[in-house]
C-alpha cells in the first residue's frame, strides 16, 4: 500500500497521543497549520489545563446525573469563568517558560 504523505510529519503537540496521531498531524499538514514543537510532560506550559481544572471542580461539585446534566455544568462552569482569569493566564506563559527552564522541563508550581 502507499504511504500517505501526511506521515512525514516530525513536530508535535504536547506529545499527546491524540495530538500527533496519524490522523492529526494529516489534518494539520491538510490545513497547513503549523505546529509548535512541544516538550513531554509539559502541562506547566499549557495554562489552558488551569482552566480544565475549573471546569472538572465545578463539574464535580454539580454531581450531574446524566448527559444533559453534565453539559449544563460544563458550559456554566465556562461561562462562569472571568475574563481576568484567563487574561492572568495568558500573561503567565513568560513565567511558565522561564520556570520550565529554570527546572530542567521538571514540574514547576504552575
Amino acid at each position: 500500500p502507499r504511504k500517505s504523505h501526511c506521515l512525514k510529519r516530525k513536530k508535535k503537540t504536547y506529545n499527546d497521543p491524540k495530538h500527533t496521531s496519524k490522523r492529526a498531524v494529516c489534518w494539520f499538514q491538510t490545513n497547513k497549520i503549523k505546529v509548535m514543537e512541544w516538550p513531554a510532560q509539559s502541562l506547566d506550559l499549557n495554562p489552558t489545563e488551569n482552566l480544565w481544572g475549573h471546569i472538572k471542580n465545578a463539574v464535580s461539585e454539580a454531581k450531574p446525573r446524566n448527559a444533559e446534566e453534565l453539559w449544563k455544568a460544563v458550559k456554566s462552569s465556562w461561562a462562569g469563568i472571568p475574563v481576568y482569569t484567563c487574561q492572568k493566564l495568558v500573561d503567565s506563559v513568560q513565567h511558565r517558560c522561564e520556570a520550565v527552564l529554570k527546572n530542567s522541563g521538571y514540574t514547576t508550581k504552575y
